[in-house]
């Protein structure tokens, strides 16, 4: 037949054990009515000790209390065995006490004779400190505990569940663990609930051995001198030894299972079994017995106090003092290198497996054989400079560049080196190997013999020289750049190019993370009312693919908030963004507080504001220029800005608000790095120096 387990799982118990408990629930029922043999009680009462002294020794070994949720049923079970064995040995030794010490079975004389020592008056004190402890300290304590908590587990029970219905809606737990807690929750509270009640059968039980004991004393001396003609001292000698010895037997169980009872309901939450909850908590703190070593110490010196006893316990404390700490360190250690080691497997079985060929990285580096061996010495340099190239970022454009994973890839030409971004080359360049590059832009080139190359970073003309002449171009007042620096600014220039691909849905979460609360509650209301992060990230992304920085995100929020309730186009949300963070562009554009600005012509003005097509609001809906003005503009401008260019200025080019971003969009495939500023985002106050127009 099928019964519930303590976890609640279903279990098959062996044929008849239903039977064999109901027929032993009766047997006890009978012992309250039916005169028992003295032998018969010798086996009781053996078997009551056994049974308090196992619960004990499960009450150390559980680990946790719910593992115990039978024990009030248990403890009910025996209570009632050590009431119907006192009810059985009331009625021997009142029937049959006169007979002598031994009337009652051999366990009661036993008992008498080993703790009285042939004097009833201690053993009838020693019976009153067992009943004292067991009735005041223990019960008392441990029936106080139960009912603090039953009451906060109750109360606590709507909390954990909706901490649980949380989880659930989360997507934390699944179905199956959540009703698994569920179930758990409800044992733990009908566990507590039931140790509430159950603490009070040890404390009627210690009530019900003191006045049964009482009852044995007074009836036993009445009947032995008014029926049996005894002496009131002897009538009072043998019935006191034999109820005395009876409440012995009938208390050291009942004080073994409320230590038990005790044990298990003050362990609360502490998991493991108590040894591990007591002995490892009360050895956690050498400090503490290194203390009380000395404490014991000092104490053997005391005069008058004995020596070896203190001595001997301050040697042992102070020994475990000295000990523990070690131990710990080397589990500490034990443990960490299990956990390197199984990292270890874990990235072993991941590197075997199918799924590692699907993760690419977002930013990569591969290196041919020779470019490897070259900066295989300056890999720890390189390595540092990455890092300062990422902590560069952060602090220029307000995210953070994603790892950049450095290999080698024989696939690679020797003396070439691969950028890829989200596994695609993006970039390339052949590295000359044991050579140095000076960059003379079209200028004054070195003395010393070198080859005309472009640099790879920019497009700009430089000549590649032997690394020994070095020293030679410092004293022409050149500046060699190493190879180590020729594949960072590259990289970084790259990394550059390439920002809005890099800026992840998960990087958006963690920047508006990182913001204070009211922005972070901003964030959430714009997104969840006007639009949603995905289309906070393409803001973000537009403006990364112009290098607009977005390190001050609280401004952009608040740009978007003003603008996201009226209009759904992202590229006009970003336009009123770029206005209102004016001060910043033009900030980040300024060469010793002046703007250099290079003006887009009056005729060409009118070309891009004809090739715009509005609806009946008046909203542009699409740029529609002739083909032949756009090839015109495309020469003139490249021809005016390339001649700043040679000149070494840092300019912007500034046009009309409507036409900036198409205007931008034609000079980005013609100078990719060359900002472009409408009229309305030039910062009030600011020194602008103008070098020109296109037209």
């Amino acid at each position: 037949m099928a019964q519930q387990s303590i976890l609640g799982i279903p279990k098959v118990s062996p044929k008849g054990r239903d039977i064999g408990f109901a027929l032993g629930i009766v047997g006890i029922l009978s012992i309250l009515f039916l005169p028992i043999p003295p032998f018969l009680i010798d086996i009781g009462l053996a078997f009551s000790i056994a049974f308090s002294v196992l619960i004990l020794m499960v009450s150390l070994w559980i680990q946790r209390p719910l593992d115990f949720s039978s024990f009030p049923t248990i403890l009910l079970i025996a209570t009632m065995i050590r009431l119907a064995l006192n009810i059985a040995t009331t009625r021997v030794i009142l029937s049959h006490g006169h007979q002598g010490h031994d009337a009652a079975g051999s366990v009661i004389a036993g008992f008498a004779d080993l703790v009285m020592s042939g004097d009833f008056v201690i053993g009838l004190i020693v019976f009153l400190i067992l009943i004292t402890v067991n009735f005041i300290v223990i019960t008392k304590g441990a029936t106080r505990i139960a009912e603090v908590g039953a009451r906060f587990t109750l109360d606590a029970i709507p909390g954990k569940q909706m901490s649980i219905d949380a989880d659930l809606s989360a997507g934390m737990i699944d179905d199956q663990e959540a009703q698994r807690r569920r179930r758990e929750l409800e044992e733990e509270s009908s566990f507590f609930g039931s140790m509430d009640g159950a603490s009070k059968f040890v404390r009627g039980d210690a009530v019900a051995g003191l006045l049964i004991t009482a009852i044995n004393v007074f009836g036993g001396i009445i009947i032995g001198y008014f029926r049996h003609g005894m002496e009131i001292g002897e009538a009072a000698d043998v019935f006191v030894k034999l109820s005395v010895g009876d409440g012995l037997v009938s208390q050291i169980p009942a004080l073994i299972v409320s230590l038990a009872a005790g044990l298990l309901v003050s362990r609360g939450s502490t998991p493991g079994s108590t040894d591990k909850a007591v002995i490892e908590q009360l050895s956690g703190y050498p400090r503490a017995l290194l203390v009380a070593a000395g404490l014991m110490m000092l104490l053997s010196i005391v005069p008058g106090l004995p020596f070896f006893p203190f001595m001997l316990l301050g040697a042992g404390m102070g020994f475990f003092s000295w000990i523990i700490p070690r131990q710990l360190e080397a589990q500490k250690q034990a443990k960490l290198a299990a956990e390197q080691e199984l990292v270890q497997q874990n990235q072993d079985i991941e590197k075997d497996s199918v799924k590692s060929v699907l993760k690419t990285s977002e930013i990569e580096l591969h290196l041919g054989k020779q470019v490897s061996a070259r900066l295989l010495g300056t890999h720890q340099e390189l390595a540092f400079r990455v890092g300062k190239m990422r902590r560069k970022f952060a602090a220029q454009y307000g995210m953070v560049v994603p790892e950049i994973k450095v290999t080698d890839d024989i696939s690679v030409p020797d003396k070439s080196y691969h950028i890829r971004i989200h596994g695609t080359t993006v970039a390339s360049h052949a590295v000359r190997v044991g050579e140095v590059m000076v960059v003379t832009g079209g200028g004054r080139r070195p003395s010393v013999p070198g080859d005309d190359i472009r640099e790879p970073a920019f497009g700009m003309p430089a000549v590649s020289v032997l690394e020994t002449f070095t020293d030679e171009l410092k004293r022409e007042g050149f500046h060699p750049i190493d190879n180590v620096s020729v594949v960072l600014t590259h990289l970084s220039e790259v990394i550059r190019n390439n920002l809005p691909h890099l800026l992840s849905y998960k990087d958006v979460k963690v920047l508006i993370e990182r913001l204070d609360p009211e922005y972070r509650k901003l964030a959430d209301e714009i997104c969840t009312t006007h639009m949603s992060y995905s289309g906070l990230q393409a803001v973000l992304k537009l403006l990364l693919a112009e290098r607009v920085s977005i390190r001050n995100l609280h401004l952009i929020l608040e740009a978007v908030a003003e603008l996201a309730p009226h209009v759904r186009r992202t590229e006009q949300i970003v336009e009123h963004v770029r206005v209102r963070m004016s001060q910043q562009l033009c900030g980040d554009l300024t060469d010793n507080g002046v703007l250099r600005v290079l003006r887009l012509g009056s005729r060409w003005d009118m070309v891009f504001h004809q090739a715009l097509k509005r609806d009946a609001k008046g909203d542009v809906v699409e740029f529609d220029i002739d083909p032949r003005h756009l090839e015109e503009f495309s020469e003139q401008a490249t021809t005016v800005i390339r001649e700043h260019l040679d000149r070494g200025q840092s300019f912007v080019l500034v046009t009309s608000p409507e036409a900036r971003s198409y205007v931008r969009m034609i000079v980005e495939r013609l100078f990719a790095t060359l900002p472009v500023l409408s009229h309305v985002e030039l910062a009030k106050g600011l020194e602008i120096k103008i070098l020109g127009s296109i037209s």
